[in-house]
Order: C-alpha cells, then structure tokens, then sequence
C-alpha cells in the first residue's frame, strides 16, 4: 500500500501509577491493539507514554515518550494522528483540534463514582463539570458498563455524539508467589484489594472478624491516612486488630496467591464504573462478597452475594448463608465462567472497529 498509515494514539499517561486499575487498563489495551495491527497495512497504533514505561508495549513498539510536565499544545507528533483515544474522564484531552482538524478523539468514561460517594453537591458539579469538558472536545464516548452509560446520559450533555459500552477485560493474573516478606495468614482468610479510603468502605466488614477463626487481608494503597487510622482504631476497640492486615501495594504474585488462598474475596464498595478487582479473582472461582450499589451487579450478575446494607447483622447473615450456599452448589465454575465474558482480545477488537470507524477505514 502506498502512503503513510494512519496512526491511532493511545494516551497512556496514566500508567505512571503502576499500582492503579488504569495502568492495567491502558497495558492491556495497548498490549491488544497492538498484536490486532501487527500485520495490518492502513492503521498503526502509538502511545503516548511516561518514560519509565517506554519499553512496556515492548522495545519496538511505537512510542511517543513525555518529556516534561506539561504537553506542548503545538506538539507536532499530533499531525500524524488520525484517532486519539483519552482512555480517562477525569484526565486531558492533548490534541488542538483547531489546528489539527481531522483528528478523531474517543474519550473512554470510566465513571461518574463522585456522585455516588457521599461528596458534597459542589464537588460533585465540579467533576460533572470537568468531564463534561471532555465530553465536549470527543467525537465518540466509550462507557466501561450499562451502569456509566446510564450516569453519563442522565447527567453529560452528549449531544449527538455516540455513546458505546465495551467492558474491560480481565487482566491475567501472575504465577501466585509469596515473598519472604509478604505477610502468610496464619488462620483461613477474606481478601479485598483496592485503595484503602472511604469510597472502597472496608471497615463495615470489620463485624466479620468477630469469628475468632479468620482473618482478613486488605491489600491496596493506604490511599486516606485518616481513613485507613479510624479504620484500625475501629479494629482495636472491637478486639480484633490482631486479625486485620493491609499490607499496602502487593506485587503481582502476591496478590495472585491472596486470589488463589482465600475462603472469599470481599469489595464492599460504594462506588464502581466496573470493579477490576472483582473480575481478575473469578478465575479462581472464589465466593464473591459485593456491595449491591453501582456497577458491581452488571459485572457480577448471579454468581455474587450482594450486600444489600452494611448492617452489622445483615452483612454477617449474607456472609454464612452466603458462604454455606457456595459449598454445596457447584457457584465455583460458574464464577469462572463468568470471568471468560471479560477477555481483553475481544474487548481490543471492539475498540478496533470503533477506531477504524473514526478513521473512516472500512
């Protein structure tokens, strides 16, 4: 074919926080798209990428590295571009379109969570607001579930412009391995992942450790400190700090071997677009303890125990009848085949069709 291809650019800016369910957005998505365009003759793709992650779509991948703290606005690396994908609401649109018209920008909204976490109304109107900016420069909005295509309608502006769901794909788990420092149980455990803050809502599940035979594991960045201090005060005052455990960040294998070793995973959360977490653990087939609010029952569907309040009393009665039902009807496989529906290549050739879409490939 003669001529230049046309160039998608996935911004991965994000990926400078390694321990967030963004970074394993943009790799998996980049690592897809990539192997998708690997022989294909009219469309590449590139990323725009922070240095410490340059080679991490591998060492000949097309790379636009960040150079400073702030994007120069006349970059010329935009001229190429025919689509931009900003895979994040509350992120920056870079390319000028009044300069560079023909490019194509696909905003991926993951969530409109400020509205459903107890924030004031101003700071809600304020995150309203500044998607709402987003979604103004974008030609075509990518949803993460039903549930943000729901709060984005109801809330944004989108004016005529198209609004597709394509969930994520689940991001494959490492070969479980504990290191010598991680933290083993000693006693049969619950394990949630996700930062540690008032929006995850982990201490309501404090009332499970008055069973003096578990313990529970919270692994994720102290993200409050004030938040994660209640918590661990809460804990102590109850008589059960000594079972409690929030390592922080866990590595890859780490966290593999939590999935693989716990009695169930728990994500008592009040606030999720989709809920990474919560479908990386279905490969082992574990029982799943969710809140009922937001997303969480899309991503679920009727193979997770839900808790309707977080009552003391109601959230130990979902957690035995709950535990109890898993043992004797066969929910394992189901979990895992519920976790298939989430496959990162088939969610990667979804994006490519958007992307070919926009620049008017057939």
């Amino acid at each position: 074919m003669a001529g230049r291809k046309k160039r998608i650019i996935l911004d991965c800016d994000l990926m400078k926080h390694p321990h967030s369910g963004l970074y394993h957005y943009c790799l998996n998505l980049g690592t897809e798209i990539r192997e998708l365009l690997k022989n294909d003759e009219m469309l590449e793709v590139a990323f725009y990428i922070p240095p410490a992650e340059k080679n991490s779509f591998g060492v000949d991948a097309k790379t636009i590295v960040e150079k400073r703290r702030f994007w120069d606005f006349f970059n010329p690396v935009t001229k190429d571009c025919s689509v931009w994908h900003a895979p994040f609401q509350s992120g920056r649109i870079i390319p000028d379109k009044r300069k560079y018209p023909g490019i194509k920008i696909l905003l991926t909204i993951h969530d409109l969570n400020p509205l459903h976490e107890g924030k004031s109304y101003e700071d809600q109107q304020k995150s309203i607001a500044h998607t709402q900016v987003l979604i103004d420069k974008a030609d075509a909005l990518v949803c993460i579930s039903d549930f943000t295509k729901s709060d984005v309608l109801t809330h944004c502006d989108v004016k005529d412009k198209p609004v597709y769901v394509i969930h994520n794909g689940t991001h494959k788990v490492h070969e479980p391995q504990l290191e010598n420092s991680s933290y083993r149980p000693a006693r049969p455990f619950v394990f949630g992942m996700g930062y540690i803050n008032r929006k995850k809502n982990y201490h309501v599940l404090l009332p499970l450790l008055e069973n003096e035979g578990i313990e529970m594991v919270i692994a994720g960045r102290l993200d409050e400190p004030d938040y994660v201090n209640a918590m661990l005060q809460q804990a102590k005052k109850m008589g059960v700090a000594d079972r409690l455990h929030l390592p922080g960040p866990v590595s890859e294998g780490e966290k593999a071997w939590y999935f693989q070793h716990c009695m169930a995973f728990v994500h008592p959360s009040l606030a999720e677009g989709f809920g990474a977490p919560v479908v990386e653990v279905m490969q082992f087939g574990k029982p799943l303890f969710l809140s009922s609010y937001t997303s969480l029952p899309e991503i679920a569907g009727d193979t997770a125990f839900y808790f309707q309040t977080f009552e003391r009393n109601h959230l130990k009665w979902v957690f035995e009848n709950g535990l109890a039902e898993y043992s004797k009807n066969g929910l394992a496989e189901r979990i895992k085949q519920r976790g298939t529906l989430f496959d990162w290549k088939q969610k990667a050739k979804e994006y490519l069709a958007l992307y070919k879409e926009l620049a008017a490939i057939n």
